[in-house]
């Protein structure tokens, strides 16, 4: 990936030692690609030899979650990204400065900034709220902060989708997949695979693999999960959208725009839910996170890719018109 090649070279070129030059006013150039990056301090004996006070949680992560494989589960949102045919595009801008009008600069304001035009909270890697369909039901800021961590499910149709781009997933499909990895767990989540996103942002959102009614239904009614997620930008082609319609108008949130599902196991991961709180939402933007075991192929451990300090870039970041977002090329 170009992304980590350039990581690699960066990491490379950059020595760990000294500090970056002083500019005239004796503050560090911040804008400028140092030659030399700062040592990371040797750890020090703490002084009255107490460690911090430790928890089962903590040891968990030491023993676990430390050494676990972090996948990405969720598209970058970008201007060009698709969107449902009904609603508009979206842009980025430049933020500016509320008196001048004009963009913030690294040289003048030593920052810059960005300002985005959603026209949509139903866009991208996303999670709806069923106040989406329901006004009496949860929007986005009231969905509850326990959907942060639950046991992953992955059920893979993709070789039917091959035979039928517009596949709908079946009850069928559920039990054949229990019969090879046993039950579904309750309260976990459960994702269905179909590559569609594999040629993201290049797919087509008027005709993608879907999933049944009766699926969504038996998932909530018989196996009592917390929420379904798929590759799509909607759960299905009818014309009222009857698997939609039913999940939300009775409580169920769902997700959707979900990617890199073929580089998660059936069974055995985490998935870690985090979006924003806007008030009154309809949707949330959603980095979803799959937490697998530490002998899984794909991902990332921490400590694995710098961290803290992140890698610098060869190139700066820079405004691209062309592309309407900061972009290094």
């Amino acid at each position: 990936m170009r992304f980590s090649l350039l990581v690699t070279v960066s990491c490379a070129l950059a020595v760990a030692s000294g500090m970056p030059s002083e500019d005239a006013a004796g503050g560090y150039n911040l804008h400028k690609r140092p030659a030399k990056l700062p040592k990371r301090a040797e750890a020090q004996p703490p002084r009255t030899g107490r460690p911090a006070q430790t928890s089962s949680l903590w040891s968990l992560y030491d023993k676990t979650f430390a050494h676990t494989h972090y996948v990405d589960l969720s598209h970058t949102i970008q201007p060009d990204m698709p969107v449902w045919r009904g609603f508009g595009d979206i842009k980025f801008g430049e933020a500016v400065h509320r008196d001048t009008g004009k963009p913030f600069s690294y040289d003048k304001d030593l920052f810059v900034a960005n300002a985005y035009n959603l026209t949509t909270d139903q866009m991208g890697t996303q999670l709806d709220a069923p106040a989406h369909f329901n006004p009496y039901f949860a929007a986005s800021d009231e969905i509850p902060v326990t959907f942060a961590l639950r046991k992953l499910v992955v059920i893979d149709v993709s070789e039917k989708v091959k035979l039928n781009a517009t596949y709908a997933m079946v009850v069928d499909d559920i039990l054949l997949w229990e019969k090879k990895h046993g039950r579904i767990p309750k309260d976990s989540v459960v994702f269905v695979r179909s590559d569609w996103s594999k040629t993201w942002p290049n797919v087509n959102t008027d005709e993608f693999p879907q999933v049944h009614l009766s699926a969504v239904q038996f998932l909530h009614l018989n196996r009592s999960i917390l929420f379904h997620g798929h590759e799509p930008l909607d759960t299905d082609m009818t014309p009222q959208f009857d698997s939609e319609r039913w999940l939300l108008t009775h409580g169920y949130a769902q997700a959707e725009g979900v990617t890199n599902l073929d580089k998660v196991p059936p069974t055995g991961c985490l998935l870690s839910t985090g979006f924003p709180k806007f008030a009154g939402g309809t949707g949330n933007y959603v980095r979803y996170v799959a937490i697998c075991p530490s002998n899984w192929e794909y991902g990332l451990t921490p400590g694995s890719f710098p961290e803290a300090p992140l890698p610098q870039f060869i190139e700066p970041l820079k405004w691209n018109p062309e592309k309407g977002y900061r972009s290094r090329d």
